[in-house]
């Protein structure tokens, strides 16, 4: 069996790959990477960083976003906020937003990966999931960045972090906050 086939045997649609993770299963990495982006068997999506793309009955689908994440990084931990789900938390923002921000260990700026911009930013810790007081205190520390007025999204933010659990709250504000975030959270509990 050739190289190129025995690397064409390996791809799994819907998985994200490095060069790297390809050159132990090809003799002419790069050559073979080249044919088979032509062939549409891969999908460049960043330097170094190709996508096996899965079949539906729709055509051809991406691999999902936390794979291309995972893969980019070489790190599986992160974590990823759609700015859009502040909207659930009931404080009054109504914003869509189309680019998600990616919380991580090891990168910050803004990358493109298989045609969707990224917001990476770079954090000393990471929460493991997004419960809704991270959420909250994403809020709270990018109040800032939102196209709300923020007299009118902050009181109901804090009124929002009295119904909380507080113990919770304020390990998400100590552990994933800015300081900002954090004396408002303070705030807001020593009010409750």
């Amino acid at each position: 069996m050739s190289a190129l086939n025995e690397l064409k045997k390996r791809l799994r649609p819907g998985q994200v790959y490095r060069r790297q993770d390809l050159k132990k299963w090809s003799t002419a990495v790069d050559r073979h990477v080249r044919l088979l982006v032509d062939e549409g068997r891969l999908k460049k999506v960043s330097g170094g960083v190709y996508m096996a793309p899965r079949k539906t009955r729709y055509g051809m689908a991406p691999a999902s976003a936390e794979k291309l994440v995972a893969t980019f990084l070489k790190d599986d931990r992160f974590l990823m906020v759609s700015p859009s789900a502040y909207n659930g938390l009931g404080v009054g923002t109504t914003q869509l937003y189309n680019e998600p921000v990616v919380y991580n260990l090891k990168r910050h700026g803004r990358f493109e990966l298989g045609g969707r911009f990224y917001d990476f930013r770079k954090k000393p810790s990471v929460p493991a999931k997004l419960t809704q007081e991270v959420l909250l205190v994403d809020l709270l520390q990018n109040l800032d960045r939102l196209p709300e007025d923020k007299a009118e999204v902050l009181p109901r933010a804090l009124c929002r972090a009295r119904e909380m659990n507080p113990s919770r709250l304020a390990k998400a504000a100590r552990d994933f906050g800015s300081v900002r975030a954090e004396r408002l959270v303070s705030r807001a509990l020593e009010a409750a």
